[in-house]
């Protein structure tokens, strides 16, 4: 069959037309937006996490509610003692009575709290404290750096000293949610923090290089203990609590909680390429579901663009 030259003409005007049309409405000039994934399930009563390039949030339930901290306190205690001017890691500090039977029940002598276990009588390094403080979660650790670094004339003076200078450093960050009333996370009643707040407070302490050394090492057995007349003595080696390093590609840190009333808590970081999400859950159900959890919300943030 042969077409007329003036239906061709027409043809041409009705092709014409419809790519103007489309050019005018942009129908095919862009791609469909890539839906966001959706937001993973998770058993903890709080959590937040956050791209640390971009502040983006990536993750949130209940992340302004202010909620016991258990050991996850310990970052700010060894921020604000990194945060000393010309802090020095190499001070040797000697081990008190007050530190060794803090962690130990009065009454049946077992250990109460989380123990480096520190050896009376001797001395150790700032350094290795702060990996007793944030690996094997010491309390008596946290005790020694408190003591060493609040100012006053008696140890509860500058344990008390200590404390406040942690919540000076939680006021300096913004951190609105967030009040403090120990130096390891044993509370008197207090001790609060929200996800958003620690998500935070971890991603300022990371950007410190001895923090970020410290919580991302899964094992350390470097420390020396310096007997008071000469020689050291051979302490067992720290491992980290947090079990994400090793299990989770990336990951970097940072710290867990625990505590009746604070359940099981996780401040948590990874980075793949060039992206470093950071993140926390607070009040989760048990140690498996804490690092479940943070799993899910890092395969969330990671899988999110920007």
């Amino acid at each position: 069959m042969t077409i007329s030259t003036g239906a061709r003409v027409r043809r041409r005007l009705a092709v014409t037309a419809t790519a103007a049309a489309v050019l005018s409405t942009g129908v095919l000039a862009a791609a469909p937006a890539q839906a966001a994934p959706a937001a993973p399930s998770v058993s903890a009563q709080g959590a937040f996490a956050m791209n640390t390039a971009t502040g983006r949030t990536l993750f949130a339930k209940g992340a302004d509610t202010p909620l016991r901290t258990g050991s996850t306190t310990k970052i700010m205690t060894a921020l604000v003692v990194l945060s000393q001017r010309n802090v020095n890691l190499d001070r040797k500090v000697k081990i008190k009575k007050e530190y060794t039977d803090y962690v130990i029940d009065p009454v049946t002598h077992t250990q109460r709290y989380s123990s480096a276990n520190l050896i009376l009588g001797d001395s150790m390094k700032v350094r290795d404290l702060l990996y007793g403080l944030m690996l094997p979660s010491g309390c008596d650790a946290a005790y020694a750096l408190a003591d060493t670094y609040g100012s006053g004339s008696t140890t509860a003076q500058r344990t008390k000293s200590f404390v406040a200078k942690m919540n000076a450093k939680a006021r300096e960050l913004g951190l609105t949610n967030t009040h403090f009333d120990s130096f390891d996370g044993v509370s008197n009643g207090s001790n609060h923090a929200s996800p958003r707040d620690l998500t935070k407070l971890a991603a300022v302490a990371l950007k410190n290089k001895t923090f970020k050394k410290v919580v991302g090492t899964r094992k350390y057995d470097d420390m020396q203990s310096y007997r008071p007349g000469g020689g050291t003595h051979t302490m067992n080696p720290w491992e980290n609590t947090n079990k994400l390093l090793g299990s989770y590609r990336g990951a970097i840190g940072v710290k867990t909680g625990s505590g009746p009333e604070a359940k099981f808590c996780l401040v948590f970081a990874a980075t793949r390429g060039n992206r470093t999400v950071v993140g926390t859950v607070l009040a989760d159900t048990s140690v498996d579901e804490r690092l479940k959890d943070a799993k899910k919300i890092l395969d969330h943030g990671f899988a999110q663009h920007g």
